[in-house]
């Protein structure tokens, strides 16, 4: 299944910046908020990358993970070593949309305007505590369905259609990479959704599983050092390797971009060197 093609190309926005050949909307939290209230509004659907230093890494590793995200309506800089990586490259991204904090604000939203949420991923324990503490924050909120993460490829057809049966407007996805955007890829469209969101180990952090990085250690781009610590050995080498290389990207794309201060060759140099 593939996403539909009437939509308005990403790539004609005049918001749009390109960072490692990836297509980012360069949206604040407040811009990206209202884009999806407005597509409730109007029955369109958005469905929302995100990306990090560590994605945008494995993108290029993973082919079907690059077309899933690149894929998506709104692609969003969701660490802040991208907003970094983008300043150094010349590349204006207004400011970090972090996931979990997009998720938060949609949900305060949902509840104010009675939109109807499913919740989509985490193991079933740490759902259910999720919802427990999501219904205390926001007692309101009309929840339409949930869902453990745990399913085989052959179920996402059954899943996409019970997420349409219940009449929910916004799905979050609280699944790893790249399960989320190959589920939102082949299936968004099919859940009747306006708005699908993959927001990552946000379960977690909602039920209380893990903790997330005090502000000081997200403003100074560390919130995965800080998640780093507390899963040192599922979580350590991974952001070491793909933070080494983000880093490198990095470097390169500067020195590509950088003209060269060596002297223009002269004609005859040129011609010997195209001969040779």
């Amino acid at each position: 299944m593939t996403r539909p093609q009437n939509r308005q190309d990403r790539r004609s926005r005049p918001t749009r910046q390109t960072l490692f050949g990836v297509t980012l909307d360069a949206l604040t939290m407040d811009e990206t908020v209202q884009r999806c209230l407005d597509a409730v509004k109007r029955g369109e659907q958005i469905e929302i990358g995100m990306v990090n230093a560590a994605k945008l890494v494995n993108m290029r590793r993973d082919p079907r993970l690059a077309a899933a995200v690149s894929g998506c309506d709104l692609v969003l800089a969701d660490g802040q070593a991208v907003v970094w990586a983008g300043r150094v490259l010349g590349v204006r991204l207004p400011e970090r949309v972090a996931g979990i904090d997009l998720f938060m604000r949609l949900l305060a939203a949902a509840e104010a305007e009675g939109v109807p949420v499913y919740l989509l991923g985490a193991r079933q324990e740490v759902l259910e505590l999720m919802l427990g503490r999501i219904a205390e924050r926001f007692p309101a909120l009309r929840v339409a369905g949930s869902r453990n993460g745990y399913f085989e490829d052959a179920d996402q057809p059954a899943i996409a259609d019970a997420v349409a049966r219940s009449g929910a407007r916004l799905l979050f996805l609280g699944m790893t990479s790249p399960k989320k955007e190959i589920f939102t890829a082949g299936y968004g469209e099919r859940t009747g959704a306006h708005v699908v969101h993959g927001v990552g180990g946000s379960f977690d952090i909602l039920a209380g599983i893990t903790k997330r990085a005090p502000a000081v250690w997200q403003r100074v781009g560390l919130e995965w050092f800080y998640r780093a610590l507390q899963e040192p050995r599922r979580l350590g080498k991974r952001y070491l390797t793909t933070n080494t290389a983000f880093l490198l990207m990095t470097v390169r794309e500067l020195i590509r971009r950088t003209p060269s201060a060596l002297p223009p060759a002269t004609s005859s140099a040129g011609s010997a060197n195209r001969s040779h």
